[in-house]
């Protein structure tokens, strides 16, 4: 099978193969990484140096001639002074050679095909060194595997430069990171860069002609030279590539004809892989508009009437809309915001309206101020349900958390917070930021435990707490499942009636999170602290329509998460199967 007939008979697992980018927490970005493209861009460069990739011509200069002529061209440069003398590489034995190569091609070590490999420097005068214009001095967030970026590049002035001589930076140069996290992104300088300087994080790759050094390029981006390049760094601390440790690579040498038609081979397939990328990212994007389109229907309804018309119209088309984690996430979020807006559930004529119950919740909150139990607030503006964002049934009510329960920050007196004194032979769950960002929406881990003396220099929450992060990762939200202390970078509600459901309220955050100044008109603040949470319009409803909602919410939450799953299962089966093509395209 060609290259091509590759790509071409594997369109639907290349383009269907995504995977969900990491992120930390709860309400991630949803963006997906096209898992079968990437996987089909490393085939092609596998291929490519295995000498799968095109055809071998027996008519053709084997490539241990080639070795020769650039041994002889290397030997006279280094005659003339030209470039450094180097000791003679050993040579490569049977047991370092890892697979089989064609006839004509030849091992060779990479330091055997190259005038220079050597790291850039520092230049000398720190921070004072750069200037607004001069010459170009490239570090690693420079160098990309489809060529140089120059939008943040530093420059140096001439002079530096000019002292700086053994870093020079050439046209056709080959630049490879050595060290961090961009380690092995390598490009080829481009002819028109006609000066530049380079860093001590990324080593130059000078090659002798009549190497074609775009083959190189491609080799060295390879999963065989990748997996040198991670497995070779030096050091306990992975310090980087040294020059010493890069001259040795074992490099698969083809014919000099053979790698011309290597190099237009892999720039034809990977200009296809481009044209592979850029549809599926059309076509992602375009469903993700179709979702957040139909989905925002949904919420804008005017009446029921309307509502169930547009959920008629989504529902008639959910198997085709709802095929990727980001739109389930999206309609869960969709599903709470109904939910706090009164359409999730019907509201019943003959309950008790959420304003009797905020009265009855006043005279409540009087009493536990009057026997000390509660602190007593500073005055605050009444709730005007003119600054509302949206409409609210008849029965429910604008309100404020501090109407419903006690709103306060958790609590950690002692300093240093980390004394051993506060949680030696701990018992009691202390909770920080971390636990609540990954609540789902209950709190399920904790970070240290209390003893006595730690709780006594703190404070201890029932379960059911809804914890509210202000710091580090602000506005998260969960709900305690046990006993626990919390710091004061998390805030603590809990409603004053024991049959309040909390869980509503948590939903209530999540949709207010993003838009925090639509609920809190009288603050310009967008990011949440005690004073935002205390002025949050929150709408009420009965509590009976409450527990119905948390109810019907549950129920939801569960479809979505057994659709995420079964998706999940789909997802990995066609990564599975494009690892296997990748596998059985390698070992055939």
């Amino acid at each position: 099978m060609s290259a091509r007939e590759l790509i071409t008979e594997h369109l639907d697992l290349w383009t269907g193969a995504v995977t969900k980018k990491s992120s930390s927490g709860r309400g991630s970005n949803g963006k997906v990484e096209l898992t079968g493209v990437k996987k089909l861009r490393e085939l092609i460069l596998e291929l490519a140096v295995r000498g799968s990739l095109v055809h071998q011509d027996q008519n053709e200069e084997p490539a241990a001639l080639l070795a020769e002529k650039i041994a002889t061209e290397k030997a006279a440069l280094m005659q003339a002074g030209a470039i450094k003398k180097s000791p003679k590489l050993p040579q490569i034995s049977p047991d370092e050679i890892p697979f089989d190569i064609p006839n004509g091609w030849h091992w060779i070590r990479l330091g055997e095909l190259v005038k220079k490999i050597g790291s850039g420097a520092t230049p000398r005068g720190g921070k004072n060194a750069y200037v607004q214009s001069g010459i170009p001095f490239l570090r690693s967030q420079n160098i990309w595997n489809n060529g140089l970026s120059l939008q943040d590049v530093a420059y140096i002035p001439p002079e530096i430069h000019e002292r700086m001589a053994n870093t020079h930076v050439f046209p056709n140069d080959i630049l490879l990171n050595i060290t961090g996290a961009s380690l092995g992104r390598c490009a080829v300088v481009p002819a028109d860069l006609e000066a530049a300087n380079v860093s001590q994080h990324v080593t130059i790759i000078r090659t002798i002609d009549p190497l074609n050094r775009w083959y190189l390029h491609y080799l060295i981006l390879s999963p065989y030279v990748q997996s040198l390049v991670w497995g070779r760094q030096v050091g306990m601390a992975r310090e980087g590539l040294s020059k010493k440790v890069l001259e040795q690579f074992e490099i698969p040498l083809p014919p000099l004809e053979e790698q011309h038609r290597i190099v237009q081979k892999v720039d034809e397939l990977m200009a296809l892989c481009d044209r592979l990328e850029q549809q599926t990212s059309d076509q992602l994007e375009a469903h993700e508009t179709l979702v957040d389109t139909l989905l925002g229907t949904l919420t804008q309804s005017k009446n029921a009437n309307e509502l169930a018309d547009n959920w008629a119209r989504l529902a008639a088309h959910f198997d085709t809309l709802f095929t990727t984690e980001q739109s389930i996430d999206k309609l869960k979020q969709t599903i709470l915001q109904l939910a706090v807006m009164g359409r999730l559930v019907e509201q019943d004529a003959g309950g008790e309206p959420a304003e009797d119950m905020l009265g009855q919740l006043a005279e409540l909150k009087q009493e536990l101020i009057a026997q000390g139990l509660l602190k007593k607030e500073r005055k605050s503006q009444p709730v005007d349900s003119e600054d509302a964002p949206y409409e609210i049934p008849e029965s429910w009510s604008w309100c404020s958390l501090t109407d419903i329960g006690e709103l306060a920050r958790g609590k950690s007196k002692h300093r240093p917070r980390n004394d051993p004194s506060l949680y030696q032979d701990g018992t009691v769950p202390l909770i920080q930021t971390g636990d609540v960002a990954r609540a789902s929406p209950w709190i399920t881990t904790f970070s240290a435990k209390y003893n006595q003396r730690g709780v006594e220099q703190s404070r201890l929450w029932r379960p059911g707490t809804l914890c509210i992060t202000i710091a580090a990762n602000i506005g998260d939200t969960g709900l305690l499942s046990f006993d626990a202390c919390f710091p004061d970078s998390v805030v603590g509600f809990t409603p004053f009636w024991s049959d309040i459901p909390p869980e509503y309220f948590e939903y209530f955050l999540r949709t207010a999170k993003q838009h925090l100044e639509d609920f809190a008109p009288s603050t310009a603040q967008k990011n949440i602290n005690l004073e935002v949470l205390q002025k949050l319009l929150v709408p009420l409803p009965p509590v009976s329509e409450m527990t119905r909602i948390v109810q019907k919410v549950d129920e939801l939450m569960t479809l979505c998460d057994q659709l995420k799953e079964r998706l999940n299962q789909a997802s990995e089966t066609r990564n599975q199967l494009a690892e296997s093509v990748v596998e059985g395209a390698l070992s055939s």
